[in-house]
């Protein structure tokens, strides 16, 4: 299950928000989203968890939680519309 997690701090790495969201379940992707031109991330993500409990879980657990300095913002993901 896909969660959104906004307000990330623009040096951390797809690592550290791996090993950070490890904590509530299995991580089994993270889409850290740049800027086309600038190449620079653009303080959001998006991490697949494995299953509905481990992003229920890392909502209730990171929601509002200091990460780096930044209070992060996460939420279940919207379905893209194609």
């Amino acid at each position: 299950m896909k969660i959104y997690v906004g307000n990330i701090p623009y040096p951390a790495t797809v690592n550290e928000l791996s090993d950070h969201f490890t904590s509530a379940g299995c991580v089994k992707s993270v889409d850290r989203l740049s800027e086309r031109r600038t190449g620079r991330n653009r303080g959001f993500c998006f991490i697949n968890m494995e299953s509905k409990e481990a992003a229920e879980r890392a909502i209730a657990q990171f929601n509002g939680s200091k990460f780096q300095g930044r209070n992060l913002r996460v939420v279940l993901a919207r379905p893209h519309d194609d």
